[in-house]
């Protein structure tokens, strides 16, 4: 079930003050009232910056849980901390408030609040979500706007809304407040959110190195330079760069969307944009380039920041893209299995790959492989879902598919046959556990999954991609250059004739 993004409805606060609040009367209860968009409550609340992104219910939590509220079930209190500035954060209970004001504001994530938030820009999969939870309101509880009108006009609406409204302005939320400074409060968050419901480890990460470059890095990728700015400290100038190759970057990674089952070739290299594994998956991207294995030291002015993008840019223009030094890595070929899914331990490796490729000078040797090394790629799959499974995630294994990829590369300049390279690959000691048997799914349903659709398409789209003309490898729509046959300063025209397609790096570089 898709999840619905609920994340612009509370604004994030950076809430780092230590002075801690005095005298102030806290009330115990909010009404449905409070969490309309100009009311004064609703105004000041506010989540910590550390606070995980409002998007891990999906349409029927959401709908379940306004219709308990309706119903007037127990629902537990939401826990706030209120800062000397004024605000008031939400400690937990951030999807619970959200939701009710979701469903209060008519914005699931593409309303007016959302709009504001993201600058207009909304992805298309996520309004869809938002209008398929709108539509799943409507049938099992009803618009808000027409609660609103059961008051004066109740005839106009259906019956049953007519009787939950009579009540609506009696139902309450219970609230506890957390006492002390900033540093109380913050400790209290985690605290509640590893004992009720467990923060996504890679998420946890991201959170307590929120300060840090990767972290403040990968924030930014994974919402194009949008939303809530992890970097507003640092200078307009560092805000504005930030902004700029985060977005360029995002476009880099996961344009065009992904769709499923798969019917074009035309995929993005990270996988969906808007999924559980797209953080983790930007925050390895960006550590792998910028070797980060220890923690690092906040950010202080943006420039660390700016350089771990920067870096993370050549990297991805580098594998596709249309900049002269792409390799225009074909997706299908080098990040996604036979059945569509993508594959995030061999983007890993590949990553790694290249930034060797870089030291090794490697590049034209790679090229001159390239042909022969994308179809062992494609008939070797399962060899490389094998050391996934060995090391047990992709992280851990990424760099022994790295390895499997440049002993593979090496047996390939030898004059070698992709079998006769892989036999020899899986003789070292490092890699014998790898066996050259198939595994087939056991298939007993008569419908065709979405996997078994993919698979069909990429089997058959494949047998006549387009191809370099230079290198004989697959090429991706979002890297292709075309190249004289005969060069210009030998007396080449621009003749069609005299036109060929081919990677960017081989009309460039290699065959110079």
């Amino acid at each position: 079930m898709a999840k619905v993004n609920l994340d612009a409805l509370i604004p994030r606060e950076d809430f780092e003050v230590k002075e801690p609040t005095h005298g102030m009367v806290a009330r115990s209860m909010i009404s449905i009232n409070d969490l309309k968009e100009k009311d004064f409550f609703f105004s000041a609340l506010r989540k910590p910056d550390f606070q995980r992104e409002t998007n891990e219910w999906d349409t029927n939590k959401i709908c379940d849980f306004i219709q308990s509220y309706l119903e007037g079930d127990l629902i537990p209190a939401v826990i706030l901390w209120r800062s000397a500035s004024g605000f008031i954060f939400v400690i937990d209970g951030s999807h619970r408030l959200s939701a009710l004001s979701a469903w209060i504001n008519n914005d699931y994530g593409d309303g007016d609040i959302s709009k504001k938030f993201y600058d207009g820009i909304i992805p298309d999969e996520q309004i869809e979500i938002a209008e398929r939870m709108r539509n799943q309101i409507r049938k099992r509880v009803g618009l808000f706007k027409d609660y609103e009108l059961a008051t004066s006009y109740p005839d106009k609406v259906k019956p049953e809304i007519v009787e939950r409204a009579k009540s609506l302005g009696a139902l309450a939320i219970q609230l506890q407040w957390v006492q002390g400074d900033s540093s109380k409060a913050e400790a209290s968050y985690f605290k509640i959110n590893q004992q009720a419901s467990p923060i996504n480890p890679t998420e946890l990460r991201v959170l307590q190195a929120r300060k840090q470059p990767n972290a403040i890095a990968a924030r930014a990728i994974i919402r194009s330079g949008k939303g809530h700015k992890y970097w507003s400290a640092f200078s307009e100038e560092n805000q504005l760069s930030i902004e700029e190759i985060a977005k360029e970057i995002n476009k880099l990674l996961f344009n065009p969307e992904l769709d499923s089952p798969i019917k074009t070739l035309d995929l993005p290299i990270g996988g969906k944009a808007y999924a559980a594994q797209s953080l983790p998956l930007v925050l390895d991207f960006i550590n792998i380039v910028n070797n980060v294995s220890d923690g690092l030291h906040p950010d202080q002015d943006g420039k660390e920041t700016i350089q771990f993008l920067t870096r993370c840019k050549n990297v991805a223009q580098r594998i596709n893209s249309n900049h002269p030094g792409s390799l225009g890595l074909h997706p299908i070929i080098y990040f996604y299995a036979p059945n569509g899914r993508h594959k995030p331990a061999s983007f890993f490796a590949l990553t790694a790959l290249i930034l060797d490729f870089e030291k090794l000078k490697y590049f034209d040797k790679f090229t001159k492989a390239r042909d022969k090394f994308e179809s062992l790629l494609l008939k070797y799959d399962y060899l490389i879902q094998q050391i996934v499974r060995k090391h047990r995630s992709a992280t851990a294994s990424y760099p022994y598919i790295k390895d499997f990829y440049l002993r593979s590369i090496e047996k390939l300049l030898d004059e070698k046959n992709i079998d006769q390279a892989v036999n020899q690959v899986i003789k070292d000691v490092k890699f014998n556990y790898l066996t050259q048997a198939v595994e087939e799914a056991d298939i007993t349903g008569q419908d065709f999954s979405k996997e078994t659709k993919s698979a069909a398409f990429i089997r058959d789209a494949i047998k006549t991609a387009l191809r370099c003309s230079i290198c004989g490898g697959y090429i991706h729509k979002n890297a292709i250059s075309i190249d004289h046959i005969v060069r210009k300063e030998e007396g080449g025209t621009g003749s069609l004739d005299n036109a060929q397609l081919a990677h960017p790096y081989c009309n460039t570089t290699f065959k110079n």
